[in-house]
């Protein structure tokens, strides 16, 4: 079931939103060459505490994972894009960093991603994290009352199409509001004018991610950390999207 929010519920879902944005930008500064995976995860751990948030990935534990997921925040490298689990890595000259947060507030969730490079950045890996960018901006352009799920998903293929980049549909966007995951599914490759009916109210996590090469994905080891099965570079952006009366309303933006 979609539950629709009110608008005081989305400013609330806003409030989370923007303690979500400025984590992730905190990371952004930190995260630089040398610098461990596992100290990014307990500086997480430490601003959530600081805030009297809640981390809706620890101890999450879906069909998908093994086991509980005993971290706070999703830390990707290079090839793995989605769920990476933050383990004993520094991080070296030119790594494709992805970091994926979800916390709630006063019972209410918000969830981005962001994609960054480490150090020496190379045009290749330039492309790709901005083409995911311009993917989730054509998304969340296309979260407007009236247009159908069908369209957000063709935004994103769109992108990917456009920049050469194939499309997984294993893993995609989501509803979220009082849970990190309700319903709807929000595939990254659909048909313009097909699928659910967008209304006002609804609340998406809208997460395009692209592999370099195959779409194929394998799963770590260690049952969480998702990677492109030919070990090509991956990118992964993602916001919190209401769709309102007036159009789509970032939730996760930082504040200016």
């Amino acid at each position: 079931m979609i539950e629709l929010k009110s608008p005081a519920e989305i400013e609330r879902m806003r409030t989370t939103g923007a303690f979500v944005a400025e984590v992730l930008a905190d990371l952004k500064a930190k995260a630089a060459v040398g610098v461990n995976l596992l100290d990014l995860e307990h500086h997480t751990r430490a601003l959530i505490r600081d805030r009297g948030a809640e981390s809706c990935y620890w101890n999450y534990a879906p069909s998908f994972g093994r086991g509980p997921f005993r971290n706070t925040i999703c830390l990707s490298v290079n090839d793995a894009v989605l769920h990476g689990l933050p383990h004993d890595y520094p991080l070296r000259d030119g790594d494709v960093l992805s970091m994926d947060l979800a916390v709630s507030i006063d019972g209410w969730v918000a969830d981005a991603a962001v994609t960054i490079i480490v150090g020496t950045p190379t045009e290749a890996d330039v492309r790709l994290v901005r083409a995911t960018e311009d993917a989730l901006a054509a998304a969340v352009e296309a979260a407007r009352p009236g247009n159908r799920l069908g369209d957000v998903s063709a935004a994103v293929a769109a992108v990917a199409d456009d920049r050469g980049y194939r499309v997984n549909t294993q893993f995609g966007g989501h509803g979220l509001g009082r849970t990190m995951h309700e319903e709807p599914h929000v595939p990254n490759r659909g048909r313009p004018g097909r699928g659910l009916l967008l209304r006002p109210g609804m609340t998406l996590a809208l997460e395009p991610w692209f592999t370099a090469g195959s779409a194929r994905i394998v799963t770590d080891p260690d049952g969480w950390t998702i990677r492109s099965a030919d070990g090509s570079r991956t990118a992964h952006s993602e916001h919190t999207v209401a769709v309102t009366e007036d159009g789509p309303v970032i939730l996760t933006r930082l504040a200016e």
